[in-house]
């Protein structure tokens, strides 16, 4: 629990206590009697915000134990193992979704430049720079070829949509097959605009905090503490930095010089960058970069292009393409001429008009604005052309039917947000901090912390009577949404629970012995005060003396009983909470899904311990409501780890003013099932730039209905 939380408790248990014990005196004419219910129900209120307070005090000075690895060879060699399974999992599941080995892949040949402003010196890049030279159907050639670099650092450019990402993606699957090296690196692929060369100059210092936020894995408590950092220190990452055009020109410089001042000997790596970007990038920072390979691709020919597009279409086409072929070739459309020469053409020609079975007829018939053309009926040919369907593979969850002009509408104002903060990444985690402003999340803070007082109010009042139980119950909450406005929910990352006690036992009880102080501390404190209250109900039947005997003998022990035992589930949900699973490819949706899942068990785990401690106090009735109230609130604001509550908050806010639907992970998986977004580990991305790009451009055709809901057919 939040150290940070529990030492504003105190405080806000002392205004809540002033406030309505000031109330409940004006509203009672028996001041003698009042004075003495105040008297008692200020200690205990007291006493129990003292508690809480030390509490406070004491979890920001404690060290929860982590575990040690007894031979850190093994560990690493362990982390590497299941990073490699994670990686090829994650890639060979996008390959299959972006279609490319289906039916064939896309037919571009790749070669070195010869260009001695983008690469450096031959003999130092490697000795056999003549084999480097084939096609994406020829990835074993390319990958031979790049092992074969004295320093195996490639350099992969090209125009817009050249394939420069699928290369590097057909390359790392390669590089985690099966009959790979045991002894090779990791290949990572990770967009170098994450780079913030100020903050972090040596390319490995960034990746050891970027890679536990894309592969979580690497944190979890068997691997120990900066895995990935000893990953890079051993030299078992190779990364592939993809778009370095995608950030501002003086970054480029500064990227290129980084790489060429900290990357030692045995350093690899793969880079994407459009070839005009990177040339001026070069030129502007007065070198290339250090050994490494530089190769672009070869013009796609229209014989080339004819043969791909006649493969994706069935042996018995539904419409004619006669006229589409002779344009190609004879160049009468240039348009269509220049779109046909890249794999981003090819890939927007097949999916518009091929997997839509649409009559091409347009396409010979389109000139400059063709490519926009096609990114304009893009999302409709894909949602049209791919109905939802009830196999199994689909995930085991059919697609929603969601209404083309709609699904546009979201992924437009999606991707302008994107842009307006300068990005192509979509956490789904960091929503809520690109589109609620810190105004509005305050004022956020404030209606939570009045829905949570009327709710604290109305258990307050069972035991200590309506108007006193409201007054307190809506000032501790308005005190407790103050805190909220200040935490760190909008920047906190999703979080994993894992229950196995296999290899993990000893750090169960690490964690239960390490929560005993605090449980005694609060129980005695608690129980002092549950002793006083009791004392006084019981002075008439047993006398002044014998009374608060009794009193405090059963306070003490039901104090004592509840502060261990709320403790411990504490202890026992710190000890669950992981980053994410070590065996299982993290993804966007199993992310959310893992922090929703992880959210609602502190829910329930915390409603039964106050259950239970409530109920042997004020019965079962009030101790039902307890658990209800308090579970509810404690299991919220517990833990490290609220992204799905801050998503939740975001989303229902924006559906609310018809931006996105309710239930958007379910489109956007929908949307990348469809090969509209890709995913590299927990975060989402458009297809391609250039889609975002185009989306996000205020000449972006928009649909003029102005809710963005899926269609009634099948709204979810």
């Amino acid at each position: 629990m939040s150290g940070r939380f529990l030492k504003w408790i105190g405080p806000i248990v002392c205004i809540a206590a002033l406030g309505g014990l000031g109330l409940y005196l004006l509203t009672l004419g028996d001041l003698e009697k009042a004075d003495q219910t105040a008297s008692v129900v200020g200690v205990f209120i007291g006493l129990s915000g003292l508690a809480a307070t030390l509490y406070g005090m004491f979890v920001d000075r404690r060290v929860l134990p982590t575990s040690t690895p007894a031979d850190p060879e093994e560990t690493i060699a362990a982390a590497k193992k299941a990073l490699t399974t994670l990686v090829a999992q994650q890639w060979r599941t996008e390959a299959s979704i972006r279609s490319l080995d289906d039916p064939e892949p896309i037919p571009i040949s790749w070669h070195l430049v010869d260009d001695a402003g983008l690469m450096d010196h031959p003999r130092l890049v490697g000795e056999h720079l003549l084999t480097f030279r084939g096609s994406n159907g020829q990835i074993p050639k390319l990958a031979q070829a790049f092992r074969k670099l004295r320093r195996r650092r490639l350099v992969i450019t090209g125009g817009p949509g050249t394939g420069k990402t699928t290369l590097a993606i057909q390359l790392l699957l390669h590089l985690v097959s099966p009959d790979r090296d045991a002894a090779d690196p990791v290949p990572v692929l990770v967009p170098v605009n994450g780079w913030d060369t100020s903050a972090h100059p040596r390319l490995h210092d960034w990746l050891a905090v970027r890679l536990p936020l894309d592969y979580p894995a690497l944190t979890a408590p068997q691997f120990g503490t900066g895995t990935a950092k000893a990953l890079l220190d051993h030299g078992h990452i190779l990364p592939i930095l993809d778009g370095l055009d995608e950030i501002p020109p003086p970054a480029r410089i500064t990227v290129i010089a980084a790489l060429n001042r900290w990357l030692g000997k045995g350093d690899s790596f793969i880079l994407t960058s459009r070839t005009i970007e990177y040339a001026a990038a070069t030129e502007q920072a007065g070198d290339v970069l250090t050994a490494a390979a530089v190769i672009a691709p070869a013009v796609i020919t229209p014989i080339s292009a004819e043969s791909y597009l006649r493969t994706s279409l069935p042996p018995v086409p539904r419409h004619d393409w006669n006229q589409f072929w002779a344009a190609l070739h004879d160049g009468s459309c240039p348009g269509l001429s220049r779109l046909a020469e890249t794999a981003l053409g090819l890939w927007l020609i097949r999916t518009v008009y091929i997997t839509s079975t649409t009559d091409p007829a347009p396409l010979a018939q389109q000139e400059a604005t063709l490519r926009a053309h096609l990114f304009d009926h893009l999302i409709t040919a894909v949602i049209d052309g791919r109905p939802p369907s009830s196999d199994p593979a689909e995930h085991f969850r059919p697609r929603t039917r969601w209404n083309s002009d709609h699904a546009r509408d979201c992924l437009t104002y999606l991707a302008r947000v994107l842009r307006d903060h300068n990005t192509y990444d979509l956490a789904w985690w960091q929503l809520a901090q690109h589109t609620i402003s810190h105004s509005e999340r305050r004022r956020f803070a404030w209606q939570a912390g009045i829905a949570i007082g009327l709710t604290f109010g109305l258990v307050f009042g069972l035991a200590f009577g309506l108007v006193f139980g409201l007054t307190f119950g809506l000032v501790f909450g308005l005190a407790g949404g103050v805190i909220l406005a200040v935490d760190t929910w909008f920047t906190e990352i999703p979080g994993y629970i894992d229950l196995h006690l296999s290899g993990r036992t000893i750090d169960l009880i690490k964690y239960v012995q390490s929560a005993r102080s605090f449980g005694l501390t609060i129980g005695l404190v608690a129980g002092l005060g549950f002793g006083i209250l009791f004392g006084f109900r019981l002075r008439d039947e047993f006398g002044l003396v014998g009374g608060f005997g009794l009193g405090l003998g059963f306070g003490l022990g039901l104090g004592l009983a509840s502060g261990l035992l709320i403790s411990s589930v504490d202890a026992v949900i710190s000890w669950a909470e992981q980053p994410a699973s070590s065996t299982i490819a993290t993804t966007p949706l199993t992310s959310w899904k893992a922090d929703r899942t992880l959210t609602l068990l502190r829910v329930i785990t915390f409603g039964f311990a106050t259950g239970v401690a409530a109920g042997g106090a004020v019965g079962l009735m009030k101790g039902l409501a307890a658990a209800l109230t308090f579970g509810f609130v404690f299991g919220i604001i517990s833990g490290n780890h609220h992204a799905w509550l801050v998503y939740l908050i975001a989303v229902r806010r924006l559906a609310k003013n018809k931006r996105l639907p309710r239930r958007l992970m379910i489109f956007l998986d929908d949307a990348h099932r469809l090969g509209l977004l890709r995913t590299i580990g927990p975060i989402y991305q458009f297809r391609h730039a250039e889609l975002q790009d185009h989306l996000a451009s205020p000449l972006s055709s928009e649909s003029s209905s102005a809710a963005i809901l899926p269609n009634p057919e099948n709204a979810p």
